[in-house]
């Protein structure tokens, strides 16, 4: 499974409270598992985006499909695969 991070903005007229964003990580995170990944993190983000989510997935293609579940609840995200810096110096080796 590869990681990947997804910096969220929030569009506030999807909701009309901070209690009612709070209520949608649940359904989130079911639906992340429904399509196969697994939710590792979220954080509030103070600066440009409003979250950071981290989750796993498959492959790109699942990892897509997960943005976009995402997008539904009036999140806008921007997605990347991540890997440790540990794992840096093997890739690195490589060429």
């Amino acid at each position: 499974m590869g990681t990947y991070s997804a910096l969220v903005d929030v569009d506030e007229s999807s909701f009309q409270n901070a209690q009612e964003l709070a209520t949608v990580w649940g359904e989130i995170r079911r639906d992340v598992e429904e399509l196969g990944g697994e939710l590792l993190d979220a954080y509030a983000v103070l600066g440009e985006r409003d979250f950071l989510v981290l989750f796993e997935a498959d492959d790109r293609d699942q990892a897509f499909k997960i943005s976009i579940a995402m997008e539904r609840y009036g999140l806008d995200t921007q997605t990347m695969e991540i890997i440790p810096v540990d794992d840096l110096g093997s890739i690195v080796e490589d060429f």
